[in-house]
């Protein structure tokens, strides 16, 4: 099931024994199954754009992991389990469908959010990147392809990012190559 099924909470779906669902597999559908259908796909939509950053280098990290597990616990108001099988499914789903998905999935989100809820995604995504102390020009470049897709223009990025400049690794290398005046 790609991460747009959960978003569009398509209910037609072969039976678990059809499919040889392991019981782990059928506890996630009914975890996310219990949800309101539009706040699963808030949901999904959110922590799937929060796993694009995790994943821009290709691996996301254990600390990326619990990053992402927090704020979705907290700003989702979920149990803690429920919070983590969302951010594992996001996962997965980054790890396989990302480069088929990862517009798709944030204009999705762009459609269902207000302003208030895009603009804390954005801060999200660069509180996910530099959650192991370093946002990463890879992890900028995303999170910059994932503001414009947000539609926020240059100068709403640019504050965006600003709030979050000790993090950046472009920074930290040009502070180490500058040469003390004498």
């Amino acid at each position: 099931m790609g991460i747009l099924d959960v978003l569009r909470a398509v209910p037609a779906r072969p039976a678990a024994t059809e499919r040889g669902d392991t019981d782990t597999v059928k506890r996630i559908v009914a975890e996310l199954e219990s949800l309101p259908a539009g706040r699963a796909r808030f949901l999904a939509a959110f922590a799937y754009v929060l796993s694009r950053v995790a994943h821009a280098d290709s691996r996301i990290t254990a600390d990326e992991t619990e990053a992402m597990r927090e704020i979705v616990r907290k700003l989702g108001h979920l149990p803690e389990a429920q919070a983590v099988l969302v951010v594992e499914i996001a996962k997965h789903q980054a790890r396989l469908f990302g480069g088929t998905e990862n517009y798709l999935v944030t204009r999705e989100f762009r459609e269902l959010a207000t302003d208030e809820q895009r603009l804390e995604l954005l801060d999200c995504v660069f509180a996910v990147a530099a959650s192991d102390g370093a946002i990463s020009t890879i992890e900028e470049s995303q999170a910059g392809q994932i503001a414009r897709e947000l539609g926020f223009t240059q100068p709403e990025y640019a504050s965006a990012l600003a709030a979050h400049a000790e993090h950046r690794t472009v920074l930290r290398s040009l502070r180490a190559a500058r040469v003390p005046a004498s």
